[in-house]
C-alpha cells in the first residue's frame, strides 16, 4: 500500500482537520455512486479510505510515523534500519550476537520465532526453521476494510427506519439501524470490505443524522416549538401536534401561558434498552396578523397585572 500521506495528498505534519478535509474531498470525488463506469475509482476510493482509517487513529498514526507499522497497519520488519550486513552464520558475514538485539526490550527474545517469520517456515534441514524453531505459518491476510458515511434523516433515525446503502461494489443493502443510534454511531458489515487471500474485510459505516427544520434532539428526547393562537391560550382546547411518529391531538388548558412545556410520552428516540424518550412541546402564543379586530375587542380594557414583578424591575 502507498504511503497514506501521499494517498491523501497531505504533508506528514498535517492536522486532524487537514486529514478529514482531504479525505472528504477525495471520497466525494471517488465514491462508486459517482463513478459507476470507472472501476479504477472504486480501487482508489478504497485506498483513500484505508489511508484515512490509519491516519485518523492517533495511536496507529504515531506508530506508523515511528516506523513500527507499515501503511497496511502490519508490524514493520524488526530489522528495518539495521543495514544489509546481517545474515545467518555464513556468507562471509559475522553471526548474530546478543548485543545485536539490544533495544528490543527486557523480555527474552525467541530467535527461532523471529527467523521463522523471516524465512518462511521450513528450513533446508530437518523440516524446521534454519535456526531450530518450530514451524509456524502466517495466516493469509484479510482484505482491507472499507469506510462508508451514511446520512440518515432525523425522523428515520428517531423511528429506526431501515436505510438503503450502496456498497463499493455497486450492490445495495437495507441496513437496520441499532437501538440508541446517534450521530457518529459506527456499524460493522461483516465481509463487505475488499477481498483478500484470507477472506473479505468488513464495511465500516458511520452514521450522520441530518438536522430537522422543526425538531431538535436533546439526549433521547425531541424538542418542538409549537405556535398556538391567543384564543387557544385563553380558552384552551385540542390542537394537532406533529411528532416523529405522525400527528397527534394534544389538550391545552384554558389560561395557558406562552413558554409552557408539555410532554408527549414515548415520542422521542429509541434507547439501547428499547424504551423511548419523549417529545417536549414548548407553546408559543402567536398573535393574529391583523390586529384590528383584536384591538376593538380589547378597547377600554387594560391588564393591570405585572408579569415582570418577579424579575425585580
Amino acid at each position: 500500500m502507498a504511503d497514506p500521506y501521499t494517498t491523501l495528498g497531505i504533508a506528514r505534519g498535517a492536522s486532524e482537520q487537514d486529514i478529514k478535509s482531504a479525505y472528504r474531498k477525495l471520497a466525494k470525488e471517488l465514491h462508486p455512486d459517482r463513478n459507476k463506469d470507472n472501476p479504477k475509482a472504486a480501487e482508489r476510493f478504497s485506498q483513500v479510505t484505508n489511508a484515512y482509517d490509519l491516519l485518523s487513529d492517533k495511536d496507529k498514526r504515531a506508530r506508523f510515523d515511528r516506523g513500527e507499522i507499515d501503511a497496511d497497519g502490519n508490524p514493520a520488519n524488526p530489522f528495518a534500519g539495521m543495514g544489509g550486513g546481517f545474515r545467518p552464520n555464513g556468507g562471509g558475514q559475522r553471526g548474530f550476537r546478543a548485543e545485536d538485539f539490544q533495544g528490543f526490550g527486557t523480555e527474552d527474545v525467541d530467535l527461532g520465532d523471529i527467523f521463522e517469520g523471516l524465512f518462511g517456515g521450513r528450513g533446508g534441514r530437518g523440516g524446521g526453521s534454519p535456526f531450530g524453531g518450530g514451524q509456524q505459518r502466517r495466516q493469509p491476510q484479510k482484505g482491507a476494510d472499507i469506510a462508508y458515511k451514511l446520512r440518515v434523516p432525523f425522523i428515520d433515525a428517531a423511528t429506526l427506519k431501515d436505510q438503503r446503502i450502496t456498497l463499493a461494489d455497486g450492490k445495495t443493502i437495507d441496513l437496520k439501524l441499532p437501538k440508541g443510534v446517534e450521530d457518529g454511531t459506527q456499524m460493522r458489515l461483516k465481509g463487505k470490505g475488499q477481498h483478500g487471500p484470507g477472506g473479505a474485510g468488513d464495511g465500516l459505516v458511520t452514521i450522520a443524522i441530518d438536522k430537522h427544520k422543526a425538531y431538535k434532539r436533546e439526549g433521547d428526547d425531541v424538542r418542538l416549538d409549537l405556535p398556538i393562537t391567543l384564543d387557544e391560550a385563553v380558552n384552551g382546547g385540542k390542537v394537532r401536534v406533529p411528532t416523529v411518529d405522525g400527528p397527534v391531538m394534544m389538550t391545552i388548558k384554558p389560561g395557558t401561558n406562552g413558554g409552557t412545556v408539555l410532554r408527549l410520552k414515548g415520542k422521542g428516540f429509541t434507547r439501547k434498552n428499547g424504551t423511548r424518550g419523549d417529545q417536549l412541546v414548548t407553546l408559543e402564543i402567536q398573535l393574529p396578523g391583523d390586529l384590528g379586530e383584536l384591538a376593538k375587542r380589547l378597547e377600554g380594557w387594560k391588564d393591570e397585572s405585572d408579569p415582570r414583578a418577579g424579575l425585580g424591575v
